[in-house]
């Protein structure tokens, strides 16, 4: 299985724009994103890969977490998602949360040392999207 991807419960909420969101349910919480599956399947049970389609900006939408522990959670309009930061030899960036992970757009660069650390992940929920992986 594809470390990006896992298993989620998801149930569509009144519909409140031409984009379907869904609220999903994790293991380490739930929150409101958006769906880039089929309409007709957007309640159940789906092994799904996450987007974040919104540039990280450390101090911005990006910090230490004063905790440890994956966690997602809905924050109003925003989508926090807390988890382990992971940086790459080319720049890159991604987030552990729990068993699966998803990749960030960095616009500035992640402070020295803080690789393998706990942090905290503020973003839109509109810019947060699941995809169903084909398995």
């Amino acid at each position: 299985m594809d470390d990006e991807a896992m298993f989620v419960r998801t149930e569509s909420p009144p519909r409140d724009s031409h984009h379907l969101r869904v609220r999903v349910h994790t293991p380490i919480g739930s929150a409101v994103v958006l769906w880039h599956g089929d309409p007709r399947e957007a309640d159940g049970r789906h092994l799904v890969e996450w987007t974040i389609d919104e540039d990280i900006r450390w101090g911005r939408n990006a910090r230490s977490a004063a905790a440890a522990g994956p966690e997602l959670r809905q924050d109003g309009d925003r989508v926090n998602l807390r988890g382990r930061l992971h940086t790459t030899d080319d720049g890159a960036a991604f987030l552990q949360l729990g068993h699966w992970s998803v990749l960030l757009d960095l616009a500035t660069p992640v402070p020295g040392g803080l690789d393998g650390s706990w942090v905290r992940i503020d973003v839109a929920s509109e810019n947060v999207t699941l995809y169903p992986y084909q398995v």
